[in-house]
């Protein structure tokens, strides 16, 4: 269950991270609560998660699977751009991860 919450809490990390640049690009009040809220939302479900697995193994796992949903994010809803040398680093970020998960304790 630990594992599912914390994926949940990846994916509240993306939109929160997403959310911030729509909230910018918004500019109004109501635009500035979603992200509030998710950051609320999303540590809960951090700290919800790590009470069965390893802080670090959580945290590596929702840092790094956040920062690449949120970079193929930006491109899908913003038109970022990405070259094929950070497509392969974003590549060893979701490697590094599922080692973590493979690999380590709980």
């Amino acid at each position: 269950m630990a594992w599912l919450i914390l994926g949940i809490a990846v994916f509240t990390e993306i939109c929160w991270a997403l959310s911030l640049k729509w909230a910018a690009t918004t500019a109004s009040w109501q635009a500035s609560i979603v992200p509030i809220a998710l950051s609320f939302l999303n540590m809960a479900l951090l700290a919800l998660a790590m009470r069965a697995i390893p802080a670090g193994t959580a945290y590596a796992i929702w840092t790094g699977l956040g920062a690449v949903g949120v970079i193929i994010g930006g491109v899908i809803l913003f038109g970022d751009k990405v070259n094929p040398v950070q497509a392969g680093f974003m590549a060893m970020i979701v490697v590094g991860v599922a080692g973590t998960k493979l690999f380590g304790q709980g």
